[in-house]
């Protein structure tokens, strides 16, 4: 049965049992911040499981991609050279939420095991928890299993219910007893049964885990039932592939078969049973799964890991003497076997392509250079490569240092981590010393713990008249007042102020009372929940703790900052639309005066895309369609078509932005009522900021029509410069661009004829030394280039020579030198170079028969040329 095969029939067995097939999550995982990656089957349903989340059904079925390669769960050092492991697998699982239970589960597995997939039972040995008597007289008595082929399994990891047969989904909550099923693949294979001394051998594979949820753990460890038990499993779809193709190892799948022999066509190597073949076949599936899924390769966070996966296979495909491009093309077969269950690979095949292949090109130019690096440092290593070598490798070459690990494992070599780590803590502190950021404010703990979070009011109005004044922090230290012209920040208990978040500037604006006021100049969020007003109190008397204010937000700077704001939602509303559903927001700056966007994308934008781009937002500002604001669960906004940004982290309630049918986003930031609002939309500039990262700058509102009415005026200067109207100034420019390139074209023969005739009269002045024509001359006039034309020429007429020529501009002398014939043996040109222009504060350098240099120009150069043939004389001697 084909791997295809296997999927399918998982999820039709289930859909036929009343599950609700659950399409794959992201690699990603949505709103938890706590996982890198998706790593295994549950995490999509965890908090389901926590009780904070109703998914509208009571039973479920899915095919879950996963990853595990990075973090707690890191199998990348594994991967290509164990049968199993895998950055990228596929998890079948099926799950009951307070439904049936463990009779029904485990029933489900065997009839889909023994007589959908018709393994035979024979083959089939089962392990519970040691006190589960249910589970084991279900598998007994009902499945009628042999008692010599049920394994009770113990707490075997130092504690009570640490054991294999014993899950849990942290210290505390929802956790209890599972079974696990598994494959003998017979005695020709070296291996015991599970709990046997001789387990880890590769005779009985597990193929599938029921978890069987049925506690809630307290924290002094004691076990209370659930009231409504749950189901969850997980089977590897690898694994139970190798088990129903009667092949041993997961890579000898038809999936992996079909890989393999691309890397192999594609790296010329005939060996399928090789090593690095396994490893590209891996990560390939890894690879692109996390760039169809938003990720792209980056120097932290989950982009790193990314880099790493592409740089481990392109290293390999290296060790198979690949010099060329050959990772990227690895996505075509990868689509031919996973596309039709996954169509998003299929859709973005061709982004996919770009990006691995420009990682590829990027890597590739240091990869040579950095094995060759490897090579210098294991050659005088012995067998530990020390861990500031590992880390030069690491900083200069971008070899992550489980790349040189990788490596130095083929070699019988290990990296000495705690020298790496080392080298890699004295890097942060320089760049912590170097760097000039510090934290505008720290929330002192006894403040934290003493008031209650800010209450924010401004989404309604930009006033409060009666605030109360529950902090004030001078210095880092709280305090109970302000004084006249003292500076601190300030605690509300409600605030119209918006604290900086989500790219939005924090507000300015003034808090007052009859004794004074304080300019607020900036608000920030501190400690997570709390809005710091930042300013001096100027006042006839202090500003004491407990005091009752009014709050005032400057008006037109948070309607110039709103404008910006919503229109940054626009903006990547049509970025999708032109480029690509890949485009993903990647940062923001949203101020007064303009926003910032940064977003996933792989090469510049074009000129034509970015006039679409304004285009669109424009007609969106003009249609004035409602900004309208939804407060809902954080899934009900994803169902309402929100989307939402990877890595962020939302609350249980969120806050959902709708623009007419254009834009929907979570956002709790200002906004303006309509799109209309707006008024003008203009994009300033585009950029790239790092590898897959554009930038586009804009301006709305009055910003954008001072940007218009700047452009018109320069285009007015520009007209009258050339005697034009608006309209024939581009003509006029082309024109004189012409006109101009001809005139270049005219001096450049100037300069060579020039050159060719100073040429004819230097070869005529040519000193003998010791059978070589030295000439040490100054040529006015002429350039670098013009410098290089007439040492070539005098080169040819003079044969065997040593020539240095020096031309002069604004101060400055341009050196060239050259050696021609049998004078190359005897004399070197950066010698030539480096001896006059040591002389003249200058330096230079070249090949042997070529330099180039420069340096101050001055009245003793005539002389320090004069003087070069005795100089020549005196190193022939």
């Amino acid at each position: 049965m084909k791997t295809a095969d296997i999927r399918s029939t998982f999820l039709d067995f289930f859909r036929a049992k009343d599950h609700t097939i659950v399409p794959s999550a992201s690699l990603v995982p949505s709103n938890d911040p706590t996982l890198l990656f998706t790593n295994s089957g549950m995490v999509p349903f965890k908090n389901v499981f926590l009780g904070s989340e109703k998914p509208g059904y009571v039973r479920a079925a899915d095919v879950q991609r996963c990853l595990r390669a990075g973090g707690k769960h890191n199998d990348l050092d594994q991967v290509g050279y164990t049968a199993r492991h895998h950055t990228f697998f596929e998890m079948l699982g099926n799950w009951s939420f307070g439904d049936y239970f463990k009779r029904d589960a485990i029933r489900y597995a065997w009839e889909l095991l023994t007589e959908v997939y018709k393994l035979p039972a024979e083959r089939l040995w089962v392990t519970v928890y040691h006190t589960d008597d249910e589970a084991y007289d279900l598998w007994h008595k009902d499945m009628g299993v042999p008692a010599e082929r049920i394994i009770r399994i113990g707490d075997n990891k130092g504690a009570p219910y640490a054991s294999d047969n014993f899950w849990q989904m942290a210290d505390t909550g929802p956790c209890g007893p599972c079974t696990e099923i598994f494959y003998d693949h017979g005695a020709d294979v070296a291996g015991g049964p599970p709990g046997s001394p001789d387990e880890d051998g590769d005779r009985y594979i597990e193929i599938w885990n029921l978890v069987f949820m049925q506690f809630d753990r307290a924290p002094d460890g004691t076990l209370s039932p659930l009231p409504a038990p749950c189901v969850d499993t997980g089977m590897g779809l690898e694994r139970l592939a190798a088990v129903l193709q009667h092949v041993h190892s997961n890579y000898e799948i038809d999936l992996f078969a079909h890989l393999i022999r691309e890397a192999s066509r594609l790296t010329g190597t005939a060996d399928l049973g090789n090593k690095s073949l396994r490893v590209i076949a891996d990560h390939i599936r890894a690879a692109s799964f996390l760039i169809v899924d938003g990720v792209l390769p980056s120097n932290e966070g989950r982009g790193y890991v990314l880099r790493r996966i592409i740089r481990r296979a392109l290293r390999h495909g290296w060790m198979l003497g690949v010099r060329g491009d050959f990772f990227w093309k690895m996505v075509a077969p990868l689509v031919e076997e996973m596309g039709e269950a996954y169509p998003d690979i299929v859709t973005r095949q061709a982004f996919v392509e770009q990006a691995l292949r420009g990682e590829e090109e990027r890597f590739g130019e240091t990869l040579e250079h950095g094995m060759r690096l490897f090579d210098e440092v294991a050659s005088k290593s012995g067998k530990i490569i020390p861990g500031v070598d590992a880390f030069r490798l690491y900083d200069t070459y971008g070899f992550p240092v489980d790349l040189t690990a990788d490596i130095a494992r083929e070699r019988d070599m290990t990296v000495d981590m705690e020298g790496f780590e080392r080298a890699m803590g004295e890097q942060r502190a320089r760049a912590r010393a170097a760097s000039n950021f510090a934290t505008k404010a720290q929330l002192p703990a006894e403040v934290a713990s003493a008031v209650q979070p800010t209450i924010f009011t401004g989404y309604e109005s930009l006033d409060l008249a009666d605030a109360k004044v529950v902090a004030i922090v001078r210095d880092g230290k709280p305090v109970e007042h302000l004084a006249d012209g003292e500076e601190g920040f300030l605690l509300l208990d409600r605030t119209p102020f918006y604290a900086e978040s989500g790219g939005q500037v924090g507000d300015t604006g003034v808090i007052r009372n009859p004794s004074g006021a304080l300019a607020v100049q900036d608000t920030q969020k501190v400690g997570g929940a709390f809005f710091a007003h930042f300013g001096t109190w100027q006042g006839s008397a202090p500003l004491a703790k407990g005091a009752i204010v009014g709050a005032s937000v400057d008006g037109a700077q948070r309607q110039a900052t709103v404008l910006n704001h919503s229109a940054t939602h626009l903006l990547h509303a049509a970025l999708r639309t032109v480029l690509g559903d890949h485009v993903t927001q990647k940062g923001s700056l949203v101020a007064p005066e303009r926003l910032r966007f940064d977003f996933s994308h792989l090469k510049a934008v074009t000129a034509e895309e970015l006039a679409e781009v304004e285009r669109m937002v424009n007609d969106e500002v003009r249609r004035n369609a409602a900004a309208e604001v939804h407060n809902m669960g954080y899934d009900e906004a994803i169902e309402f078509g929100a989307m939402a940004l990877f890595g962020e982290k939302y609350g249980a309630e969120v806050r959902v932005l709708k623009m007419g049918d254009f834009s929907t986003e979570l956002c709790g930031g200002t906004h303006v009522g309509r799109t209309g609002d707006i008024g003008l939309f203009k994009i300033v500039s585009e950029s790239g900021v790092a590898s897959g990262v554009r930038r586009i700058e804009a301006v709305t509102g009055a910003g954008a029509m001072a940007r218009v009415a700047d452009e018109e005026r320069i285009l007015g200067e520009v007209s009258s410069l050339l005697a034009a109207t608006g309209d024939d100034v581009v003509e006029k420019l082309r024109q004189l661009f012409d006109k101009q390139k001809k005139l270049e074209k005219e001096v450049e023969s100037f300069k060579a004829k020039a050159a060719s005739s100073a040429s004819a009269d230097l070869a005529e002045t040519a000193t003998d030394v010791a059978g070589i024509k030295v000439v040490a001359a100054r040529l006015e006039g002429l350039d670098a280039k013009s410098l290089r034309d007439s040492l070539d020429v005098l080169k040819q007429k003079l044969g065997d020579c040593a020539i240095i020529l020096a031309g002069a501009a604004d101060g400055r002398v341009a050196l060239v030198a050259g050696v021609g014939g049998t004078a190359m043996g005897r004399v070197k040109a950066g010698d030539l170079v480096a001896e006059v222009a040591s002389k003249i504060e200058g330096k230079g350098g070249g090949r042997p028969d070529m330099a180039q240099g420069g340096g101050i120009d001055s009245p003793a150069l005539p002389g320090i040329l004069a003087g070069i043939p005795a100089w020549i004389e005196g190193k022939l001697r």
